[in-house]
């Protein structure tokens, strides 16, 4: 029989509640740091990225961010600590199921409302933020097929992915073991808005991993968290560059 969070050390919960979010924060943040320090001391090699376009270069450190965020959050513990993840903590104990899809667009109607009630609040409450600020992707020009389909993978695929297993994976798969359900959602929400960097953006995604958490919860695993937020991605993805007249 598996114990509650309640039968966990008060001050091991509470070391746990902050150490968690801050490491995943860390690792991400030194993901980044190490792919720029690793391209910048390639060009002072005498490397040249001149011939490679930037949506191109742009998707490679996408891939590379990602791969190396999620090895240093979840290989560093292991190999420090032998704590190793589990298929079950990262909700990937299973293959896709078709009420993972039912759940995709009714997370994607609640998340909407949210984001909404949010954003309106917010504007009411944090009158110095620009919410016309537009959140940069690497992708502003674009011109070819090939770049548009680089442009749909890194944004729609490999982004949601790769952030559905570090947040609602890992972080609140192992925060919710040390804190109640709601104290786990708001914690891993509010780190994943934390890490956009916009006042804006950080907003809106806050609601969005409300619902992805919420998901996660109702459907026993990480699918249709990944299908909601490859969804939302795919509909910024379409107005931003198939239909941008809309906007």
């Amino acid at each position: 029989m598996s114990r509650s969070f309640s039968d966990i050390p008060l001050q091991r919960r509470i070391l746990f509640t902050i150490g968690l979010p801050v490491w995943v924060f860390f690792g991400f943040m030194l993901a980044q740091a190490l792919v720029t320090v690793i391209f910048l001391g390639m060009q002072q090699l005498g490397v040249s990225f001149d011939s490679v376009n930037i949506p191109t270069f742009n998707t490679l450190i996408a891939v590379l961010v990602y791969a190396l965020a999620i090895a240093i959050v979840l290989g560093v513990p292991w190999l420090v600590k032998k704590r190793k993840t589990t298929k079950e903590e990262l909700g990937l104990q299973r293959w896709p199921r078709w009420m993972d899809i039912v759940w995709t667009p009714a997370g994607l109607i609640v998340y909407l409302i949210l984001t909404a009630a949010l954003m309106y609040a917010a504007m009411q409450l944090l009158t110095f933020v620009d919410y016309t600020q537009t959140q940069e992707n690497g992708f502003s020009q674009i011109a070819s097929q090939w770049e548009y389909i680089l442009a749909f993978i890194s944004l729609v695929i490999i982004a949601p992915v790769a952030e559905e297993v570090l947040f609602r994976g890992y972080l609140f798969g192992k925060l919710r073991k040390y804190v109640p359900i709601w104290a786990s959602i708001l914690v891993t929400s509010l780190v994943f808005a934390v890490v956009h960097g916009q006042w804006n953006v950080g907003i809106d995604v806050f609601a969005l991993s409300i619902v992805l958490c919420l998901l996660r919860v109702v459907t026993g695993s990480l699918w249709a968290s990944i299908l909601l937020h490859a969804l939302k991605n795919g509909i910024a993805y379409y107005f931003l560059f198939i239909n941008p007249i809309v906007l």
